[in-house]
C-alpha cells in the first residue's frame, strides 16, 4: 500500500480537474508545498478548522472518484506488469539478435513506466 501523501499526490493527478480552484489549491498547499494548516489559512484568510474540512472534504472526493472509476489502481496495475515483464525478459537467454529484442522490448517497457535514467535502446 502506498503512503497517504503519494496517494493524494497520484489521485490529483488522475482527478484533480474534477474539483474546484479551491479544493486544488488547498491540497498543492497542503501536499505539494508541504504547508501547515495554520499556514494555509493564514495565507488563504480563512480558519484553521476551516481549512482541515475543506481538505478533508477533497481528500474524500478524489477517493470518490476512485472507487467509481478505478483510473489510479489500473494505473498502478500496469506498472506492476510492466515491471514484471522488465524482470522477466532479463532471465532469457540471449544471443547478440535476442540481446537486440530484448533491448528494443525493454526500451519501449522503460517508457511506458516513465522511467527518466532508464537505458534507452538503439534503434537502427
Amino acid at each position: 500500500m502506498i503512503e497517504k501523501v503519494s496517494r493524494m499526490a497520484l489521485l490529483q493527478d488522475f482527478y484533480a480537474g474534477l474539483l474546484t480552484e479551491k479544493q486544488r489549491h488547498m491540497l498543492e498547499l497542503y501536499y505539494d508545498d508541504n504547508l501547515s494548516l495554520g499556514e494555509i489559512a493564514e495565507e488563504c484568510g480563512i480558519s484553521r478548522q476551516g481549512v482541515h474540512d475543506l481538505l478533508k472534504r477533497s481528500e474524500k472526493l478524489l477517493e470518490s472518484y476512485e472507487a467509481r472509476l478505478g483510473l489510479l489502481e489500473k494505473f498502478l496495475h500496469n506498472q506492476r506488469k510492466i515491471q514484471e515483464t522488465l524482470d522477466w525478459l532479463q532471465t532469457l537467454p540471449q544471443d547478440d539478435q535476442g540481446a537486440e529484442v530484448v533491448d528494443r522490448i525493454s526500451g519501449l517497457l522503460y517508457e511506458m513506466l516513465d522511467m527518466e535514467d532508464a537505458p534507452k535502446p538503439e534503434l537502427s
